[in-house]
């Protein structure tokens, strides 16, 4: 049953700089918005999340596989146990690219370019919660969040030795993979890969050599949360996105480690887009993602290079307050995305969940993953949808009526200032610190608190 009483907690937080070395940070939780790490006071009323430490694979510098500054990378692991001892998921972190020797100069200097800026300990939430209350058909699978350290979604080889930059993300990616087949991984007898964000392109790109590592008999799979980036022009007709995607390909050589298939047809550039991926990707795969992707809206369709006038600011704020006009324009970027995935939701062993809302990365969070009043489609939360897609218990190919029609969003409210992705000194694909969610949780990082909310929830028919 879904709540249905109004809910007020305001407790204190601490914000703690991208560049702090965290040696401990239980009791408290990790709210991830991916450039700051925002750790909230524990509270009697909060569950405590399993908070595991970080594991750096120390053979890794042997095989060329180390982050931005040369330094080891590493892993966070709980084992699964009864019956799933021998299943396992994979996440891989996200957290933006660097397209420029200055942004990866700047990004080794934090926890997204160098190992010793890496929290000691971080929790495990939503789809790696080991809770079957809070994640149901994968609490008791062995669980691994591999930690991104270089900037090009696992995949670029190169090095620029003038500014002491190693792009080493395809080695990173198999030292970790190696490393957690000598784990046990290579007795699965099923395992999902799976990412967010920058991490959601990584498993796309990934998803196929992923499959490649384990007998035919392993049942594997791929899951893309808040990957889908979407080739768009922006607001003011100019490609800010394809320009970023351009500077991390050629900066980090990534066309070594893009599919020949589509690098015959196009250019690496558009390779490395998920819309010309996925019809390259022969392991079954599941995106999720929402139509009105958070972190697309603020730095791709209306970057502050596009619009520096901040006529979209209001909207960009929340959702809520934009024009008819700026709403139009949202409803094609919806359509074209719909558009890029039509062929892909045709095959038999896709599996989609496109809901309508304001939103960047649903499976890591416990309230947009699995709880009284998470996201619906088809009466489902998005957990239930990718177990049902995973263990093939019904064909899960949800897409959401377009806004405002669904009243079970998690959307996300900021507070808008220049935008990060034009800077040349942007490191991550990172939603802005000055956010929270509205509706159902809401998360306002502001002069020192934190205020969750959980409000009447409305059941979108």
């Amino acid at each position: 049953m879904r709540r249905m009483n109004i809910i007020l907690i305001i407790i204190t937080v601490t914000f703690s700089s991208v560049r702090s070395q965290t040696q401990n940070l239980s009791p408290r939780y990790i709210l991830e918005n991916d450039n700051d790490v925002v750790s909230v006071s524990s509270s009697p009323l909060l569950p405590q999340p399993l908070m595991i430490p970080l594991t750096l694979i120390h053979g890794a510098v042997s095989k060329g596989a180390v982050c931005l500054d040369g330094t080891l990378p590493g892993y966070h692991f709980h084992p699964g146990s009864g019956s799933g001892a021998n299943s396992w998921l994979i996440q891989l972190e996200g957290g933006g690219w660097c397209n420029t020797i200055r942004s990866c100069v700047f990004r080794k200097t934090t926890r997204r370019g160098s190992s010793k800026y890496m929290e000691k300990q971080l929790p495990f939430t939503g789809i790696l919660s080991n809770k079957a209350e809070q994640n149901p058909d994968f609490f008791n699978w062995n669980r691994v969040k591999v930690r991104y350290c270089d900037g090009a979604s696992f995949s670029g080889d190169s090095q620029n030795e003038a500014a002491q930059l190693q792009f080493r993300g395809q080695k990173i990616w198999l030292a970790a993979m190696e490393e957690l087949m000598s784990r046990g991984m290579k007795n699965a007898n099923q395992a999902l890969l799976s990412g967010c964000s920058a991490g959601g392109l990584a498993s796309i790109l990934h998803c196929d050599e992923f499959q490649s590592l384990f007998p035919k008999s392993t049942k594997v799979k791929c899951l893309s949360d808040a990957g889908f980036f979407l080739d768009a022009t922006d607001v003011f007709g100019g490609h800010t996105l394809r320009n970023l995607f351009g500077g991390v390909v050629n900066l980090q050589e990534v066309q070594k480690n893009l599919p020949k298939s589509c690098l015959n047809h196009l250019d690496p550039t558009s390779c490395f887009f998920p819309q010309n991926l996925i019809d390259h990707v022969q392991t079954p795969l599941f995106l999720l993602n929402a139509a009105y992707d958070a972190w697309q809206f603020q730095e791709s369709l209306a970057p502050h290079s596009a619009d520096p006038h901040g006529s979209w600011n209001n909207c960009k704020s929340n959702h809520a307050n934009c024009n008819s006009s700026q709403i139009q324009i949202l409803q094609n970027f919806r359509n074209q995305m719909l558009n890029d995935i039509k062929g892909f939701s045709t095959t038999s062993q896709s599996g989609l969940f496109i809901n309508s809302c304001f939103a960047h990365c649903q499976s890591e969070r416990q309230d947009t993953w699995f709880a009284d009043d998470s996201p619906l489609l088809n009466n489902m939360p998005i957990a239930v949808a990718i177990g049902n897609w995973f263990f093939d218990r019904q064909v899960v190919k949800a897409i959401d009526c377009a806004y405002p029609c669904d009243n079970t969003c998690h959307n996300l409210v900021f507070n808008v200032g220049k935008s990060a992705m034009v800077d040349s000194q942007s490191t991550s694909d990172d939603i802005p610190t000055s956010m929270q969610y509205s509706r159902s949780t809401r998360l306002t990082f502001s002069a020192g608190l934190f205020v969750l909310s959980a409000l009447l929830p409305i059941t979108c028919s």
